[in-house]
């Protein structure tokens, strides 16, 4: 689905250059679950919003679905985004004005959806992950988990093909947080890939394959054995 090759990051200001990532090898096939972990500072959420498009490498290669969108301006990469990548946050990001079904829904408005098809995917999704029945209630109104719950129907309504998942059980205790890795687990083996960051050894291992992190280099990559 993806290959990274020497691909670097680096923040300047006047007086600071910072390489968060340096000459960075990395591929990731279709249908993988992949977890990045390192110690804090080490370039996690720089990779992960280098490859969901949200930020550009100053060097180096992105192939996405075998087109380098290194160079891409940000209309291109936005385009490109919206159709194939799903985000999930550690801090849920719903938008606290808008019900349920309504923060999931959003995710299809940029999609010339018809508003009958959206309604039946909200609706599809929410009871995937179980929380079709807080579908007219506010942020407010719902435990952690249920608000990641919403978050993680937000990321799969349209159908994207892959998942990336910065610490996504950061902000909830271990109960929820397991529940979130369990509808990660049975996404991709639904077929959706994912991509995590986590600080967690427990929830990496339901990935397939960790790669891991030091000062803007990957160091080590291990792939758990089948079961």
């Amino acid at each position: 689905m993806l290959k990274l090759h020497n691909l670097s990051k680096v923040y300047r200001t006047d007086e600071v250059e910072t390489v968060a990532l340096n000459s960075v090898n990395v591929e990731i096939a279709s249908g993988e679950f992949v977890a990045i972990m390192g110690p804090s500072g080490c370039g996690k959420s720089t990779l992960l919003n280098i490859i969901g498009m949200l930020d550009s490498p100053s060097s180096g290669d992105y192939i996405f679905m075998e087109e380098n969108v290194a160079g891409y301006n940000e209309a291109k990469l936005s385009n490109i985004r919206k159709q194939n990548i799903g985000f999930i946050f550690q801090s849920f990001n719903l938008i606290d004005e808008l019900t349920v079904e309504e923060n999931i829904e959003l995710a299809l408005l940029y999609h010339n959806i018809p508003a009958s098809e959206r309604r039946e995917r909200v609706a599809h999704v929410m009871d995937k992950v179980g929380i079709a029945h807080r579908a007219k209630h506010m942020p407010s109104q719902l435990s952690g988990g249920q608000q990641q719950r919403v978050a993680v129907a937000r990321a799969v309504v349209g159908d994207q093909a892959m998942i990336l998942a910065d610490e996504p059980t950061g902000n909830l205790d271990s109960a929820h947080g397991q529940e979130v890795m369990e509808m990660l687990q049975q996404l991709n083996e639904e077929g959706t890939t994912i991509v995590m960051v986590t600080h967690s050894p427990a929830h990496a291992d339901y990935a397939r394959r960790t790669i891991n992190l030091f000062d803007g280099h990957v160091v080590t990559e291990n792939l758990r054995a089948a079961e």
